[in-house]
């Protein structure tokens, strides 16, 4: 940011900083070259890439480009992995090897070069002067300001050499950046402070910080290279935020009185010195300054064109020596003044080596200085990664992060082997260089020479530049960054994350850099779990129905009974969000009032008893007493409670031990006082084990026990463990059982001794030996009344020669995701299961207190079997049991499969409909043709009932 020649920048930013925490934006539907092929590396999660598109997308032309220094785009970002669309490999395709740099030379001659060079080294000496006055504010340093400024230019020149051997960008600039700048101050005042307490001279804490410094910005090096070259930049990304916002307000703040202080010519290390502008001297030289770095920041922000702000920066000390020419003041009045600095002898290039003295280092002060090195890792990595970022975003062209990382990692082991200071990609002068069209490394080789001229000049700048010039380089950059990062930023993060940022920001100026970054993340810590303590679960009514077909008996049942509208007997429960001690009793008391239970006192005792906290219980639930029925005939109307509860956990993130026992335990209780039948389904594993262990649902071996002798003996002589709930793997799994408890329950209060009772397994729907087709039966019970009698006498006629048989055993794939869909399936035996879309499955392991827990299964679905049995991480999206249908969506929209099929039982029978048997039915029968495509009409409003995103 001390070289911005762009636009205002912050927007962009700060939401490419955001892209790169663990949160997720609302997508957006718009498109931009810019990131067709944007990627962040070790994370799937495209809706960060879409809010990224999005905010490109929004802004006006020329300011997506408005980033700089130490503001910069998305970390982690790996642009070139993301699979690109056929048009978009096309064009990749045509690049060559050295793709970002097919534009360079044209009609660009080595005076354009030059001329450009030029320009880069304008803008990026005098804030370099500044960079040296941060780094060396102490005292102790002010008489070898003039060897040390050149010290940092020729670490400048090492970076820029750096990039124009190994970066893929030719016209790559780089220089010291200021990310790094307040860790190397710091470190540079520990040093001081130490050896003069101790009795040290000047000369040794000279020596100990050029051997310090530039051995940190070594080792810096060194790190940055094995991240990129391992691909670990996600470590970076676990910086919250607004900790980087806060310091990075710092930096400004620290720029603005570093530039303050080289304008009155005095140190200015604490809040305190702020009290040198009470005198009227010292404020007369701070005001042109100030007022110069107002203009820059009105510029870098209001101007159109690239040009202007160089051209500024050239008028300003021109003007100055025009007015002490105009005015007749000498060079030497206006240094006496203090308008610049003091005379000292010249610094040859030779003499910059000499400055250290390896037998004055004290390097017992390491250790003072680690801490501070592994802010500076973490915030230079961040930095760094936002330059890369930023630049990619400018061009619209994939660069690979990593790659580039490692560049930046060279670049610095370079600079601190010839004692030099931490730096990185410059995104503005990069950019600018970019949009010049001279896209050649004779830019950086010329720009390489003027570093060079500079520092074997004996000139000493500081005496002839006008030092509030100089100060004004700093203050701007301080300007820029105060205003973004305590002002434009309000509105684009909440309130707890600016109260969060304001706290780092002050942190850092009360207790030092290092604990006041460390202080501000653990106030982010805090934040979060208090958010998230009081984010409470939510609860919703919905209504759904298991995939499973029935004969028009059973089916009337369910309308009946199982779904009638005024009194349904199942009825499910989605239950979303984190559930913990917070929360856990108002969702229990969100249950019982939605399924009209009414609290005895001896269960709220209960309840009381099994809460951390007792006095929640009775603050949070209410006890209900039974309205009479003349009361309810008077006009209070009582929800009567259903036979079957089934609980959606599917959205459930989190369970911690007291939800277990004081929510989920006593609702399992109360239901089986009423007689209600709990089940839960879509749990995640911590959740299944957090349940399981604490006896809130049957142990694995009882489960099965239970599902298959509640149908083989009967509900009365089923083995019961009261007051547990019973977990299903699906949802769909879940209200099918309980759907055939409550056939079974009517059918044997209708027809006692009945015989013919459903398995609870896959032939739940037996079809039985008649005169008819075994596909009319699914089709009847499908379509219900849609199929007349001569429409049956087609299909059991006709149907046969329209499909074949497919039969699989346990695990054999039916389908693979992204394949054709050249068929669609209907399940006349057995059973087929659909995983879940989610990559990386399910973790197989989980942490308890007593040490690590092997998942060795999931949940105990006699249904899941073969591939998916034997992957401990896989979970299942649904089954689809005898007249389930399968597949059709993507068949009937000629995309590729959006997810897999595989046979979950031996034996498992599916009728395929390919396309080829599809058209040769449109065409020789078009009746059967009609039929089918109804069924697939049901078949997508079954499933459509089923989904409540539309809710």
């Amino acid at each position: 940011s001390g070289h911005k020649i762009f636009p205002r920048f912050g927007k962009l930013l700060r939401y490419a900083i955001m892209a790169s925490q663990p949160q997720t934006y609302g997508s957006t539907q718009q498109t931009s070259n810019v990131f067709r092929s944007l990627h962040s590396s070790g994370s799937q999660n495209n809706e960060r890439v879409r809010a990224l598109r999005g905010v490109v997308d929004e802004m006006p032309e020329g300011r997506s480009a408005s980033l700089s220094g130490a503001t910069r785009g998305a970390p982690q970002c790996n642009y070139s992995e993301l699979p690109l669309s056929w048009n978009d490999r096309e064009e990749k395709e045509k690049i060559p090897a050295s793709k970002y740099s097919a534009n360079k030379g044209g009609n660009h001659t080595m005076f354009h070069y030059l001329v450009y060079a030029i320009i880069n080294v304008i803008i990026a000496v005098p804030g370099l002067y500044g960079y040296a006055s941060v780094i060396f504010n102490h005292p102790a340093f002010s008489s070898h300001m003039n060897a040390l400024a050149k010290l940092v230019i020729f670490s400048s020149f090492v970076h820029q050499l750096g990039f124009v051997i190994f970066s893929s960008l030719d016209f790559a600039i780089g220089t010291v950046q200021d990310a790094g700048l307040i860790f190397l101050s710091a470190m540079s005042n520990v040093i001081a402070n130490n050896i003069l307490d101790a009795g040290g001279t000047i000369d040794e804490v000279v020596s100990t910080t050029l051997v310090l410094l530039p051995l940190g910005t070594a080792t810096l090096g060194l790190v940055l290279i094995f991240l990129g070259k391992f691909r670990l930049l996600d470590i970076v990304s676990y910086l919250p935020m607004p900790v980087i916002g806060g310091y990075l307000a710092f930096i400004g703040y620290f720029c603005l009185e570093a530039g303050v202080a080289l304008c009155i010519s005095k140190s200015m290390t604490t809040f305190s010195d702020w009290k040198y502008l009470f005198d009227l001297h010292s404020l007369l030289l701070a005001t042109p300054g100030l007022l110069s770095a107002l203009v820059l920041t009105i510029i870098s922000r209001k101007a159109t064109s690239d040009a202007v702000l160089p051209i500024a920066m050239v008028l300003i000390p021109t003007v100055f020596y025009v007015v002490l020419f105009v005015c007749g003041v000498t060079l030497e009045d206006a240094r006496e003044v203090g308008w610049v600095g003091k005379e000292a002898p010249p610094v040859p290039v030779q003499d910059l080596f000499h400055l250290v003295d390896f037998g004055l280092v004290h390097w017992g002060l390491i250790s003072k200085c680690v801490g501070t090195w592994v802010g500076m890792v973490f915030v230079v990595s961040f930095a760094s990664c936002l330059d890369i970022a930023a630049v990619s975003m400018d061009m619209g062209e994939a660069l690979d992060t990593n790659k580039e990382m490692v560049t930046v990692g060279t670049s610095n082991f370079m600079s601190g082997c010839l004692f030099g200071f931490t730096g990185s990609y410059i995104f503005s002068q990069t950019i600018f260089t970019y949009r010049t069209g001279c896209h050649s490394r004779y830019i950086g080789i010329f720009i390489m020479a003027a570093y060079l001229c500079v520092c074997a000049s004996t000139i000493n700048v500081l005496q002839i530049a006008p030092l509030f010039f100089l100060g004004a380089t700093l203050i701007f950059i301080g300007y820029d960054l105060l205003w973004e990062w305590l002002i434009d930023i309000r509105s684009k993060i909440f309130l707890s994350e600016y109260f969060i940022l304001l706290t780092t920001f002050v942190a850092i100026q009360i207790i030092g850099m290092d604990f006041g970054i460390l202080f501000g993340v653990v106030v982010a810590l805090v934040e979060h779990v208090a958010s998230t303590t009081h984010r409470e679960s939510t609860l919703e009514r919905v209504t759904k129905r298991s995939r499973s077909v029935y004969p028009t008996d059973d089916w009337n049942i369910l309308q009946s009974y199982g779904y009638n509208m005024d009194d349904p007997k199942i009825v499910t429960l989605e239950v979303k969000g984190p559930v913990f001690f917070g929360s856990s009793q108002k969702l229990l008391q969100d249950i019982t009032d939605e399924i009209g239970l009414s609290i005895s006192e001896d269960e709220m005792k209960q309840i009381a008893f099994a809460s951390p906290h007792p006095s929640t219980p009775h603050s949070s639930l209410r006890v209900r007493p039974l309205r009479s029925s003349k009361r309810s005939s008077q006009g209070f109307q009582r929800k009567i409670h259903p036979q079957y509860l089934v609980l959606d956990m599917t959205q459930m993130t989190n369970l911690d031990a007291s939800a277990a026992s004081s929510c989920f335990l006593q609702l399992a209780k109360m239901c089986e006082k009423r007689g209600i039948f709990l089940c839960a389904a879509g749990v995640i594993p911590r959740v299944e084990w957090m349940l399981r262990s604490h006896h809130v649902a049957y142990s694995f071996e009882e489960e099965i026990e239970m599902k298959n002798s509640m149908f083989s003996g009967g509900l009365n002589s089923a083995k019961t463990v009261e007051g547990k709930l019973m977990l299903f793997l699906t949802i769909f799994e879940a209200l099918e059982f309980s759907e055939r408890l409550l056939i079974r329950r009517v059918s044997l209060s209708k027809f006692p001794g009945d015989p013919n009772l459903r398995s609870p397994h896959s032939n739940l729907t037996p079809v039985k030996e008649g005169t008819h087709h075994q596909l009319t039966y699914i089709f009847l019970n499908v379509l219900r009344g849609e199929l007349d009698e001569d429409e049956r006498v087609i299909v059991d006629k006709d149907v046969s020669g329209y499909y074949e048989e497919l039969k699989l055993q346990a695990g054999e794939f039916v389908f693979r995701k992204n394949t054709y869909p050249d068929a669609f399936f209907v399940v006349t035996r057995g059973s087929v299961a659909v995983p879940r879309n989610k990559k990386g499955g399910m973790p197989s392991m989980l942490l308890s207190g007593a040490g690590a827990i092997e998942q060795t299964r999931t949940l105990s679905s006699p249904d899941l079997l073969g591939a998916i049995a034997g992957d401990k991480r896989t979970s299942v999206e649904s089954f689809h049991k005898v007249g389930g249908i399968f597949g059709y969506c993507d068949f009937l929209l000629e995309r590729y499969r959006t997810f897999e099929a595989v046979s979950s039982e031996d034996d498992t029978i599916v009728a395929t409909f390919t396309k080829s048997s599809m058209d040769k039915m449109k065409d020789e029968n078009r009746p059967l043709y009609h039929i089918v495509h109804n069924l697939l009409l049901r078949a997508s409003l079954m499933d459509l009932a089923n989904c409540t995103c539309h809710n």
